[in-house]
Parts: C-alpha cells; structure tokens; sequence
C-alpha cells in the first residue's frame, strides 16, 4: 500500500469526486437542444464528460468545440440555464459523507479545489450540508491559475494552514493529479466518478480508490 507523508489536510476536486452533478449539467446542455428542436439526449450520453463542464457538455448537445465561432454564446446560455437548476438534481456520492465525518474525527481539515468558477461554486457549496465543515473552498478563478496549475491548491493549503506536503488531494481527472503533483501533494485518482473505463494507470497518481471511503486506507487513524 501506498505510504504518504503525515497527512494533515485532505482537499478534493468537486464535480465526479464529492458529488455527482452530472445529472443537472446535463439537463443544462439539453434544454437548449431541445430548445433548438433536436431531440433529447439522455443523461447516459452526457455523462462520462460531466467532468469537462461547458466544454464537455456543449461537446456533447452540439459537437462543438470552443474553437467554434459561436461557442462563447453556447456557453453562457448554458451557464444562464445551469445556474438555473444546479441544485435540483446534485446529489453526494455514497459514502462522501461517512468519509468527511471519518475527517473530522481524525482532526483532519478539508476543503475543495475545482476548476468550476466561483459563480457556481459559492451558491452550490452554500445549498449543500456536506460543506459546511470545509475549511477552504477554491474555484477556477480565485487565483490567477486554475488547474492543472498548482496555485489552487497551493491556495487551500495557504488558507488551511498546511504545508502542502501533508496534503492529500483527491480528484478524477489528470490535471487533478498533474497539479497535485505540482504542488507536492501526495495524489490519488478518484475512479468512481465519471471516468468509466478510462485509464489512468498513465495519471502519475500516487494511489487510486474505487469508492471515497478506500481513501480512510492512507489517512491517520482517530
């Protein structure tokens, strides 16, 4: 098993990682295909690429990319009708939960690092119990980088008070584990997300979960 530094903070990417926002990101993209007279598309279609947000979704509704001369258009309808409906659907992963309370039990601070803007972050985060007890939230935009970049979470671990190598960070994307990284965290790749049969032996990830609460294995014990 994986042996880490003495770990004394955990910090988590949001979206396919704590929770599963799959379902009203792609709710978000479909509304404006129907809108648009094209059929529905399931949530099966949009969701191995929840993960990419706009991107992944307009990719999915449209086959578009953000080089497409309209896309910037695309995506702030898409953000008007995500800001719309991103808590109706939004649920925890299983065992998310159990894991934070396993945290703070232990003493261990927590928080969150996503690429999503604050503009979603801050009201999601607010509508949810489960981070009430996260000591730092950091967006996309709260510093001048977003991730792959490790400045966010060299931030969370600023606003925690933690050295970043008695960090863990959690995440299910290889920017997640390249910022990590960076930041001289010690990394594991979430799997039980969005990622389907991706692989990522390639990741560089100190560890890998199949659920959140395999990751209790590598945290000091209460």
């Amino acid at each position: 098993m994986q042996r880490f530094a003495p770990i004394k903070a955990v910090l988590f990417d949001l979206d396919g990682t704590l929770i599963d926002s799959a379902p009203d990101l792609a709710a978000a993209a479909d509304k404006m295909r129907v809108q648009r007279g094209l059929p529905s598309l399931p949530l099966e279609h949009y969701r191995p690429y929840a993960g990419a947000g706009a991107r992944g979704m307009l990719g999915v509704a449209f086959g578009i990319t953000p080089e497409a001369p309209d896309y910037d258009t695309l995506r702030e309808e898409f953000f008007q009708n995500y800001e719309q409906c991103m808590t109706e659907r939004t649920v925890v992963f299983d065992g998310v939960l159990e894991l934070i309370q396993q945290l703070q039990a232990r003493q261990l601070a927590w928080g969150v690092v996503t690429n999503k803007m604050a503009r979603f972050t801050e009201p999601l985060t607010r509508a949810m119990a489960l981070f009430d007890s996260a000591a730092a939230v950091v967006s996309g935009d709260t510093t001048a980088h977003a991730k792959p970049h490790p400045e966010p979470l060299l931030e969370a671990a600023r606003r925690l008070g933690v050295a970043p190598e008695s960090c863990l960070y959690v995440g299910d994307d290889e920017r997640d584990m390249v910022a990590g990284l960076a930041a001289r965290m010690g990394t594991v790749a979430a799997c039980y997300g969005y990622l389907g049969s991706v692989e990522v032996a390639g990741w560089g990830a100190h560890a890998q979960i199949k659920s959140p609460l395999e990751l209790l294995q590598f945290l000091p014990k209460a």
